[in-house]
């Protein structure tokens, strides 16, 4: 039977209509984040905060409310038919991210990394574990014992993009740069671990039945799942470059890999109680660093797509903003738990930073300011967060209190984070038209941050 030629052309206009109110809320997301971030140089704030803002102001709470199409972002449901688009930055976000684990780095920093990526991030938890039980003690009608050992797993998380975009913002360089990348790509890998037994144990105590499988098993194949993701598409991705000779072709490749490897992370299965599945963060992290290892065009890859994905990161930026839920103000009890997270979370980072940088011998410089730069709290969190619903109301208020966080933190952190950088000496406070005059080269690259 033929179709309705009527009911094709509403379908066709209907599409049309969906793809213009897309197509718009990327013009107006990029235009918005470009705005602020001039601004924001007037006041000396990273380009990401600016992006985090921009979100907020187009998104649903302030001018998305007023419901003027093109204008900005009038519900969730907007953001959320973006989140492709966030989902391949995270990738290429880890993709740049492994670049930090070469060998010949690895060699001169690779213990000191382990040790305080490791440290930092089961301190983390601790210190909001504690805080939040006693907590529970206190207002058991508003916090759960599943919802305080839940928060202390998310606590471990640090957000790598943050991190990431101030690093290259202002070209950082030093002792302290080169252990903060490594460590922060090192702690999504702990965090995982952590979120999942703790997350396995918050299930098992509000169902009173312990899940060993869940606790122990799941985790560990997720991981080693990533890894060999990671591991099989770099190799191929690297073993491929040699039949290419042109710039862009090797590029394109690269950015073929990277949309591959996130997309067939997106599989799960569950044969049994067993379940297999991938962490898109930890694939891409290991495709980048086999590629980075093993591939002699590498360093000029990764330089190329530096700059190909700046839209993208903008982008991601400027959507997670128009994400965050600010009606979660109004509920005093999250208020309260919120302020209860964020500070313990703080002193477990700060401390456990300082303490095992202590332990490995660090410089100074590092044991006094590598825990200000671990603060910032987003993707990673956030899809941890997303996870819990299977805790129902519990789930949900997880959710909102983690947001509370990660609106705080991205708001925030940035600017701590460029100015532990400045105090330890590692970014340079050259006028840019200076610094681009003296080195031409890389004059497109502080345009384009």
């Amino acid at each position: 039977m033929a179709p309705d030629r009527a009911e094709f052309a509403y379908t066709g206009e209907k599409r049309k209509r969906k793809n213009m109110t897309v197509l718009l809320g990327i013009a107006v997301a990029l235009a918005a984040g470009l705005a602020l971030s001039r601004a924001a140089k007037l006041i000396n704030l990273p380009a990401v905060t600016a992006y985090l803002v921009a979100g907020i102001l187009i998104g649903p709470f302030c001018l998305g409310a007023i419901g003027v199409p093109g204008l900005g972002f009038n519900s969730f449901e907007q953001t959320e038919a973006l989140g492709i688009i966030c989902d391949v930055a995270l990738g290429f976000i880890a993709f740049a991210i492994g670049n930090e684990f070469r060998l010949s780095d690895i060699k001169a920093i690779g213990k000191q990394a382990f040790v305080i990526g490791v440290f930092q991030a089961v301190l983390a938890t601790v210190f909001v574990d504690i805080a939040l039980v006693a907590l529970h003690f206190i207002f058991p009608d508003k916090i759960t014992l599943p919802m305080a050992i839940t928060l202390g797993a998310i606590a471990s998380a640090t957000a790598p993009a943050a991190t990431l975009m101030v690093v290259r913002q202002y070209k950082a360089h030093g002792k302290l740069t080169d252990l903060l990348l490594p460590i922060v790509a090192l702690d999504d890998a702990v965090g995982l671990v952590i979120f999942s037994v703790s997350f396995g144990i918050a299930r098992a105590i509000g169902s009173g039945d312990v899940d060993i499988i869940s606790i122990a098993v799941n985790p560990l194949i997720e991981i080693i799942s990533s890894l060999l993701l990671g591991i099989v598409v770099g190799i191929a991705f690297s073993w491929s470059e040699k039949f290419f000779h042109s710039r862009s072709k090797r590029l394109a490749l690269a950015v073929t890999a990277v949309l591959l490897t996130v997309g067939l992370s997106q599989l799960d299965t569950a044969p049994g109680p067993v379940e297999i599945g991938f962490s898109p963060l930890l694939s891409c992290m290991m495709l980048s660093t086999v590629f980075c290892n093993i591939s002699e065009y590498s360093p000029e890859i990764m330089d190329r797509l530096d700059r190909w994905t700046a839209p993208l990161f903008i982008l991601f930026f400027v959507i997670s903003g128009a994400e965050l839920d600010l009606s979660v103000f109004k509920d005093l009890a999250i208020v309260l738990i919120g302020v209860v997270y964020i500070i313990f979370r703080s002193l477990g980072k700060y401390f456990g930073a300082g303490l095992s940088a202590g332990f490995t011998h660090c410089e100074p410089s590092v044991r006094k300011y590598l825990g200000i730069t671990l603060l910032p709290q987003a993707g990673v969190a956030l899809g941890m967060a997303n996870s819990v619903g299977v805790l129902g109301p519990e789930g949900a208020m997880i959710r909102n209190i983690v947001l509370f966080g990660v609106l705080v933190y991205e708001l925030v952190g940035p600017s701590l984070t460029k100015m532990a950088l400045t105090k330890a000496g590692e970014i340079d406070e050259k006028p840019e038209g200076k610094t681009a005059r003296a080195n031409p080269e890389n004059a497109g690259r502080k345009r384009h941050s």
